[in-house]
């Protein structure tokens, strides 16, 4: 048998802090079970995570990181622009995935010289090329792409209408053969199904056309959580589908909690607990719409609008950087962060999420249904405020709202589209806000109703990646599978 100190399982995750954030969790699980990890990023990417990872390697596991020297200025992007989240618009998201393309051979004469030889890729969806790379070694190319078997399932039954022209084009329309009645409209579906004006359809069919090649996937779940949707995406995967979140678990203590991706812009994180510490269990609502979501000034005002007419306490969190201008100009103008200073606070940029999110005082999560955030959510035993954005977030509401049943929507009609977020149908106004987090927050039946289930997944989530719950199990098979493949191929 081929040992699991002989094993090298190398990571590629897409370059963005929310796909990079699950990689560097699940390189950690995998080092913990004795594997050699090693993980591909690009400088400035990899200074982001170098305390978390290095806090491991002082541990003694045996993870690498693998750097890849980002060619920005060859595709035409600033000096230093090496994460999706970093671009200064989206025009450039293609030049970006030129650069990712160009990743490819420099990453192959790194593999070729590595020791212990490659025996897997663990790669990001979106990274097309590391098919190509897993067939030159003759190894596994496993996906990773973020998102739950519930969407995977949806999207795979999306596919199967879309190639038979039957979503329609206006309307709500169920999607067909999935365990539960799940509602929605092409406006509410990801770009491959309902295409924006900055459309990268070549870019996409070249994804899926990878993704269908791949050994198998890893997902950032847990089987009780979503049991039914695991066992029909296995059938559609060979049985090729291990499950092994919530990877955010695996941050044990809040050093790692608050260094989990970006440095965050809270000054010092005493100062956040003591304010939070302030606070009764389970009264205030924690407000964050993602790392790549932007929303227009209009919107901003609504939310914070609702926020504060709710008569909650909260924290608010407002992205930083290109176009955040007109936002930091409205709350200057307004007073509004000395209006609500009693019982308010702003966090500007990167928030330390599963700390906060952690915190007893927390009974509310505002967010914009990103899984990441979806299971950090789940895990910390919250009930959800879902205002999704884009891509697949519309299905992930649908998971919190109608499946979990620990959600309730503020009512967005359809998909923030990159670059489009001025459209009008994507308008949500204030009262509907506070009306949804009023229904969350209250103690009545219904939000208490919702609060119990929320723990009550919360607590099955902990056990999962415990000894021998599902998500560890998960991840021993993982291994082995990975093990079995090297003893036949010698």
């Amino acid at each position: 048998m081929v040992a699991e100190t002989e094993l090298n399982f190398v990571l590629i995750p897409l370059l963005a802090a929310s796909h990079i954030i699950p990689m560097v969790d699940m390189a950690k699980l995998l080092a913990g079970r004795g594997v050699t990890v090693t993980l591909a990023m690009t400088p400035l990417n990899a200074i982001r995570f170098t305390a978390v990872i290095d806090r491991v390697i002082g541990s003694g596991l045996l993870i690498r990181v693998l750097e890849l020297q980002f060619p920005a200025k060859e595709v035409g992007l600033p000096e230093g622009c090496e994460s999706a989240d970093l671009l200064p618009a989206l025009a450039f998201r293609r030049n970006f995935f030129a650069a990712i393309d160009m990743l490819q051979d420099q990453a192959e004469i790194l593999l070729e010289q590595m020791k212990p030889k490659p025996s897997c890729i663990i790669c990001d969806t979106h990274i097309a090329w590391t098919a190509e790379t897993a067939d030159k070694f003759q190894i596994p190319r496993i996906i990773f792409d973020g998102m739950s078997c519930f969407t995977q399932l949806c999207m795979h039954n999306l596919y199967v209408m879309k190639d038979k022209n039957e979503i329609p084009e206006s309307g709500p329309f169920v999607i067909p053969d999935l365990p539960d009645r799940i509602e929605v409209s092409k406006g509410q579906l990801p770009g491959v199904f309902n295409p924006g004006k900055h459309c990268i359809q070549d870019i996409r069919d070249k994804i899926r056309a990878a993704e269908t090649r791949a050994y198998g996937v890893v997902i950032n779940t847990f089987e009780e959580l979503e049991q039914r949707y695991v066992d029909e995406f296995r059938k559609l995967r060979n049985g090729r589908v291990w499950c092994i979140g919530p990877l955010s678990l695996c941050n044990n203590d809040n050093l790692d909690k608050a260094q989990r991706g970006n440095k965050t812009s809270v000054d010092k994180e005493d100062s956040l607990n003591k304010w939070l510490d302030s606070w009764q269990p389970e009264s205030v609502v924690y407000a964050c719409l993602g790392s790549l979501g932007r929303i227009t000034i209009v919107q901003f005002v609504e939310l914070a609008l609702g926020l504060e007419e709710s008569g909650c306490p909260f924290i608010l969190v407002i992205k930083t950087g290109e176009g955040q201008a007109p936002i930091e100009d409205w709350v200057s103008k307004n007073r509004f962060e000395k209006r609500t200073k009693e019982r308010g606070l702003l966090i500007r940029g990167w928030a330390p999420q599963v700390l906060i999110l952690s915190h007893p005082a927390i009974g509310g999560f505002l967010t914009h249904c990103g899984w990441n955030s979806t299971l950090e959510g789940i895990t910390a035993n919250v009930p959800m405020i879902t205002w999704p954005l884009f891509s697949e977030q519309f299905l992930n509401e649908r998971f919190l709202v109608h499946v979990l049943k620990t959600g309730v929507s503020v009512g967005c009609q359809g998909v923030m589209h990159l670059g489009e977020e001025e459209k009008p149908e994507v308008q949500v106004n204030k009262e509907e806000v506070t009306k949804a987090i009023k229904k969350v927050m209250n103690k009545e039946k219904e939000g208490n109703d919702r609060r119990e289930r929320a723990k009550e997944v919360g607590q099955i989530a902990k056990k999962a990646i415990e000894n021998d719950g599902s998500s560890h199990l998960s991840l021993i098979l993982l291994i082995k599978e990975i093990q079995e493949f090297q003893l036949n191929k010698s």
